[in-house]
């Protein structure tokens, strides 16, 4: 029989997003339906080596797959999108997202083959979708990707508002403002919990409109009238597109889009009437040469100095098609994510080099809210408990306190990290426990294969190299044969370093012998004795500490 204190109440998991930026994923539970808000990836450290993005675990939703009813989706972004296809594969149930996202995601799925499998529902603004005992409503706000949408999860319990990544904008390129008007009425009625947008939290004010952005670039144009201009943005922006495109069109020159991701979401974003290109704008890579520098703007790829994006492939000349020249103008239309400064200043420190004009830092405003938007959203929805979510730990902290400053009591502001359980009655919320939530890696085809371990020992073998010793014995007598042999890889230049290499097969030798001559020594043992005697001699001789490999084979 059910527990009946569990039927009043809600389970919410946030199974990433928190002490991060990125992977947002978050598990709804009442009683046996469970439905999850986002799943997004996140992109490796520096210290993940050869991997190509990283996706929440999903062990809890696997273990209560028959009770997870969709994937509400709150925008198109791949912080929230795009660990879809790799998790479909494993759950495969409905997705509810606006139109430009569920665009978006399509794209996603057909390259991974999914599209005729997973059943999809594209949701209005206003409208609400039941599923089990949640209805769930989509909310209009604004973000640096047209059609990002709040989410109202209305529940036996009471209300829950999920913002999703939003900004105010009272004056957005495309679409409608924020729907203020509707979180009001929601705050009257009274809200359960608030779960917010802390990205910017650390910044006061108010976050800019992106229109302003549409001045800056009118400006660039009109100072830069004899270069060819080149400007970085980040793909999903659509709005950042369109204002190129329109100062573009306003200044006579053709537009030529660059860059893999860059293309795709413009394709879908023009075949949904989103972004407005008038006919003779466009032109190919191939046609460029038709046409003078004062007739050209490239949108690219590569504004957080990534090192396969179209930019950074052009300042590195590796770039088929486009080569950087004097007189060039540069424009970053985008910040640094935390953890790329390095990369965008490799990247702008070689278009100096190649004489372009560089402008950075002038043209890009946020799509995330700053401190007095949080407050509004609060102020607004007046909820009895706050979960500060997207952010890493600083983000969440300060986020905290505003929910105080905001009159919201501290007892009632949940500081979560991923794989808590926060359970909400209607009179009390309390975190009862932890499912496993952390980082899966997703290298090539292969998810979750490469683990700690092997990220191990690719580090060491990135920093300290490999040597591989190859002996032969003889079956039953235990006779060196052959060998032992040393070869390296990523230690020293061997040819410069034979009497290294001659020493240190003398010392295996050495150390084999003596280890034969036992006549009990197995396998393992031999290996252990070639590691040890080996890894001694090189950290003596060269404080080193390379991964030893050995092989034996073993003849009649």
């Amino acid at each position: 029989m059910k527990n009946m204190s569990d039927s009043s109440r809600i389970k919410v998991i946030p199974l990433g997003g928190l002490e991060q930026i990125g992977m947002n994923m978050t598990a709804f539970e009442y009683n046996d339906g469970i439905i999850v808000v986002d799943c997004g990836l996140s992109f490796p450290d520096d210290e993940m080596l050869g991997i190509d993005c990283v996706i929440p675990d999903i062990t809890f939703l696997l273990e209560n797959k028959d009770k997870v009813k969709g994937f509400v989706i709150t925008h198109g972004h791949e912080d929230h999108i795009g660990a879809l296809p790799y998790v479909l594969k494993e759950i495969n149930v409905p997705i509810y997202a606006t139109k430009l996202t569920m665009g978006i995601i399509e794209g996603k799925l057909s390259e991974h083959d999914l599209l005729s499998v997973v059943k999809r529902k594209v949701v209005k603004f206003g409208q609400s979708i039941h599923l089990g005992d949640f209805r769930i409503e989509f909310i209009r706000t604004n973000h640096s990707i047209a059609d990002a949408a709040a989410l109202a999860i209305h529940t036996p319990v009471g209300v829950i508002v999920h913002t999703g990544d939003f900004k105010v904008d009272y004056t957005p390129v495309f679409g409608d403002a924020i729907n203020l008007c509707r979180f009001s009425e929601l705050g009257k009625k009274g809200v359960l919990a608030l779960m917010c947008d802390s990205t910017n939290v650390l910044r006061p004010g108010f976050t800019p409109s992106e229109r302003k952005v549409g001045k800056t670039f009118d400006h660039i144009f009109s100072e830069n009238t004899k270069s060819r201009i080149i400007i970085a943005t980040f793909a999903s922006n659509v709005d950042r597109v369109q204002q190129i495109i329109n100062t573009a069109c306003k200044y006579n020159r053709k537009v030529i889009v660059e860059g893999r991701s860059m293309v795709n979401i413009i394709s879908v974003a023009r075949e949904m009437d989103y972004l407005k290109i008038p006919d003779n704008t466009l032109i190919s890579i191939e046609e460029m040469k038709n046409y003078t520098d004062d007739q050209l703007v490239l949108i690219t790829t590569g504004s957080q100095g990534e090192s396969m994006a179209a930019l950074s492939r052009m300042a590195a000349s590796i770039h088929r098609k486009v080569q950087i020249k004097p007189g060039d103008t540069i424009v970053f239309s985008s910040t640094p994510i935390p953890g790329n400064e390095k990369a965008v200043s490799k990247v702008i420190n070689e278009l100096y080099m190649k004489g372009a004009n560089v402008i950075f830092n002038e043209t890009h405003v946020s799509g995330h809210a700053c401190q007095e938007e949080i407050k509004l959203m609060y102020s607004l929805i007046k909820p009895k408990y706050s979960i500060p979510v997207h952010g890493e730990y600083r983000h969440l902290m300060e986020h905290g306190k505003l929910a105080q400053s905001m009159g919201i009591p501290k007892k009632n502001v949940f500081l979560m990290e991923s794989g808590d359980v926060l359970s909400i009655g209607k009179e009390d919320a309390k975190v009862v426990g932890k499912v496993p939530a952390g980082s899966v890696l997703v290298d090539g085809l292969g998810v979750g294969d490469v683990g700690n371990i092997v990220l191990r020992d690719r580090q060491n073998l990135a920093e300290n190299g490999i040597i591989i010793v190859v002996l032969t014995l003889e079956k039953y007598t235990n006779q060196i044969l052959a060998g032992p042999d040393i070869v390296t890889r990523g230690f020293v230049y061997v040819r410069e370093s034979e009497n290294l290499i001659e020493n240190a097969k003398v010392v295996v030798t050495e150390a084999l012998e003596e280890c034969l001559s036992r006549r009990n020594a197995d396998w393992g043992k031999i290996k252990m004795v070639v590691k040890d005697s080996l890894g001694e001699y090189i950290w003596k001789t060269m404080k080193r500490n390379p991964m030893i490999l050995p092989i034996i084979m073993e003849v009649e």
